[in-house]
Formats: structure tokens, sequence, C-alpha cells
């Protein structure tokens, strides 16, 4: 099959996103409401009617997030598309990987959102606030910037967190050890580098104990094959295994995202087409600079469904 379905992680998140889905799509209201029921708490109302600053708290932005791509993954199904037939992969971006796992029915939506917020609270403790940072490296290449943090780290913990695409490349670590990748990166000819605006140093050793958390947590929660493969962050290829899954979700917290990778895996698996399902349209942004042949097209408005369920039938 030449389709992948992928689905964002944090930094997408903007007040309003879902609603008119909800309002289109009973089956994308009912999303919101069985993850305000799994939370015990009106996350809906924070996602269509609150402040961006408490949306973007990590806690909140996970589970919000997959809410979202859950309730457009809804709303196409309501129009006809079924993902077991009409996708090869699935694949996320981090917290994505969650909601890819929800959408392939290997996770229930309430399981997944109470797994988001186990998740986000413990990255958010893992890690004293000003003890780590993260920063992007824009025009090095992934080999190049992983030579700069394991230069920039002298002692301390600085790793490539994220290889997002062949120009982007995120590092995380304690944050004079991420200030010395990003000046130490400028020095090596990279057109930017930014220390970026996150609350934890995602990604890398430092988020030891979350990933102990969610050892803990994912050994409560039943897990099936999902309906179509999953393309893996810390692997970069493909597994259904239910076992295999939960560790590597454990692994994940401390590991790299091998989006590059992984985009690359699909394409030498012949997927031409990604849908990016939910907020923002940054993995469609990635994807166009990774494989210049694959198509990408965002799903995240009824617009965006009624074009995507055209598509799919035309195909």
């Amino acid at each position: 099959m030449n389709r992948a379905f992928v689905f964002p992680g944090q930094g997408a998140q903007t007040i309003g996103m879902g609603q008119a889905l909800a309002q289109a799509y009973p089956t994308a209201k009912a999303v919101f409401d069985e993850v305000d029921e799994a939370l015990g708490e009106n996350l809906s109302g924070l996602i269509w009617e609150g402040d961006q600053d408490t949306l973007t708290l990590t806690e909140n932005a996970q589970p919000a997030l997959m809410a979202t791509s859950l309730a457009a993954l809804r709303a196409l199904e309501a129009e006809g598309v079924d993902i077991s037939r009409a996708g090869g992969f699935v694949a996320g971006h981090s917290l994505g990987e969650y909601s890819a796992l929800a959408a392939a029915g290997a996770l229930s939506i309430a399981d997944t959102a109470r797994l988001l917020r186990i998740r986000g609270l413990a990255m958010q403790k893992a890690v004293p606030v000003g003890v780590g940072a993260m920063a992007a490296i824009l025009g090095l290449d992934y080999e190049a910037a992983r030579a700069v943090a394991v230069e920039a780290a002298q002692g301390e913990v600085c790793q490539a967190a994220n290889d997002n695409d062949p120009g982007q490349v995120v590092v995380s670590g304690h944050k004079a050890a991420v200030e010395r990748a990003v000046e130490l990166a400028k020095a090596k000819g990279a057109k930017r580098a930014v220390i970026l605006p996150v609350s934890a140093p995602f990604h890398c050793a430092l988020m030891a104990p979350a990933a102990e958390a969610m050892a803990a947590a994912l050994a409560e929660v039943s897990f099936a094959a999902p309906v179509v493969p999953l393309v893996a962050n810390v692997r970069a290829s493909a597994v259904q295994d239910p076992d295999e899954i939960r560790a590597l979700l454990i692994e994940q917290v401390t590991g790299a995202v091998r989006w590059r990778e992984s985009v690359l895996y699909m394409a030498a698996e012949g997927v031409t087409e990604a849908w990016e399902i939910g907020a923002g349209k940054a993995l469609s942004g990635m994807i166009r600079r990774i494989d210049r042949e694959m198509t990408c097209r965002a799903v995240g408005t009824p617009d965006d469904v009624k074009g995507a369920a055209e598509a799919f039938a035309s195909a």
C-alpha cells in the first residue's frame, strides 16, 4: 500500500483545534468526550476556549493533540475511509506515536489519553525547570549535529534528540551543554542554532525517571497488534508485535526520534502519499524536505476531511 498516516507531536497545539471537526462529526465529538471522561476533566474546554500557555503545558498538550488527531481520523472514517484498507503504515512524531497506535487499534483512546497524561507529567517532573534545554540546529546533517552534541557534552548530557529532516536536528540535555552546542554548531557552519521554548529536555538520558514511570504505566495497559504496521521512532522500521511496541515506547522517552529515517524507510517500502492527521502541518513540511517525491496532505478541518475522502474514493 502506497499510503502512510502520520500524526503530529508537541508544538502543533493551538486553541480551537478540532472544534470544527467536533461540530461537524458526532464521531469526532465522541473522541473529545471520551478523553474528557478518561482524564476526569474538561480538557476539550481548554482546547477550544482556554489559554494557550495552559494548553502548551506538556501534560495537557500531549492528550490534547492525540484527541485532535483521533477526532480527525474518526471524521475520515465517517466519510468511508478505513485505515486498515487505506493505509500501509502509521507513524507519529514523539507523542504522535501514541496517536498512531490508537488510530491503528493497538490502544483504546481512553488508555492512550491516560498514558499521555502520565507521560507528560513524568517528563516534566524528570528534570527541574531550568536544568535542561533543547535547541534546533538548522543546516547541519544528522551526523554533524550528533558530533556537535558529543563535543558539547563535556561530562554533561547532550544528545541528538530529533532527526527531523535533512537540515533540522534538535539536541537535548543539560542547559549549559546545549548552550555550548548552539555556539559550536554556529562555528561549524550551521545556518541557525536556537534554544527552543520547551519546558524540559525531551528524548535524552535526563528523561530516565520518566522512562521508568512509563514502563510501570505501560505494563498496566493492554495492547493489540495494530491493524497496519507502526514505523517506530527509535527504530525507524515497522513493528506490529504488541510486546515489542510496549518496549519501544519505553525506549522512546530517552531515545532519539528518527523521523528522517522513518520517512525514508516508508519511501523505500513503496509509500508515495503521506496524510498528516490532526493539528498543524509541521510533519508535511518535514516530509517534503526528506523526500520530494512523496506527496503530503494535512487533515485537520472538515474541509480537509471531505477533500481527503474524495481523494481516497477516486484512487
